[in-house]
């Protein structure tokens, strides 16, 4: 059991905000996961990967990158995702990092999938002192890798021509932390449960499995 609450919270780029999801037990000395939405934005599908969190111990938050806008189409997440500040996202995203550490423990971790994905990675080069940082399927494009500070374990598709196994494979080439880079026979977005085109849910499982224990190794 869970409960889920819409929070604001503040950050470099202004007021930000996003869905809070507390475990039973409540915030208090729980680690924390902030949860990156796909290209969609914050829909019900990514409120519930954040109830599993939340399900799992982890207190959970999802910033609303899209301030409110939800694609139904894959044409109009084509569209916000073209119009999103990505340097404000990653600054939105640090507020959040901020907003856990005064909800739970100061061990952070940050997922996410698709454009979350590349975001959770940008994020990992701009924020200092993460606990954890998993993407899926999600590439930012060039950074300064050197400045990674977190472990990172990715998860990516081998039949992806969005967010590639190479690319993914030149970031673990890169960075001077530890990277897991897990390669499943899937296609983009694999995890999504409601993506009955995409979800492949063997490798789902394995890739959730092996994300809870490299978070909680990481947050305990």
């Amino acid at each position: 059991m869970t409960n889920a609450q819409r929070v604001t919270f503040s950050s470099a780029a202004g007021e930000a905000s996003g869905v809070l999801v507390l475990p039973t037990g409540g915030a208090a000395g729980a680690p924390g996961v902030v949860v990156l939405p796909e290209w969609w934005g914050l829909n019900e599908q990514i409120q519930a990967v954040a109830t599993r969190y939340a399900d799992a111990g982890f207190v959970a938050l999802v910033p609303d990158l899209y301030h409110g806008a939800v694609a139904k189409t894959a044409e109009d997440a084509d569209r916000l995702m073209k119009a999103l500040d990505f340097a404000q996202a990653v600054r939105e995203i640090a507020g959040a990092v901020v907003f856990l550490r005064g909800h739970g423990s100061d061990k952070i971790a940050v997922t996410g999938y698709c454009l979350g994905g590349a975001l959770a990675l940008a994020t990992a080069v701009e924020v200092r002192g993460l606990a954890a940082v998993v993407p899926f399927y999600g590439l930012p494009g060039a950074r300064d890798w050197s400045r990674v500070d977190a472990p990172i374990q990715a998860h990516f598709a081998r039949d992806d021509d969005w967010a590639t196994v190479a690319g993914a494979q030149q970031v673990q080439a890169a960075v001077r932390v530890p990277m897991e880079l897990h390669v499943y026979d899937a296609p983009h977005a694999f995890c999504n449960e409601r993506r009955p085109d995409a979800y492949r849910p063997e490798a789902a499982h394995q890739a959730w499995n092996r994300t809870l224990a490299f978070i909680r190794a990481h947050t305990a």
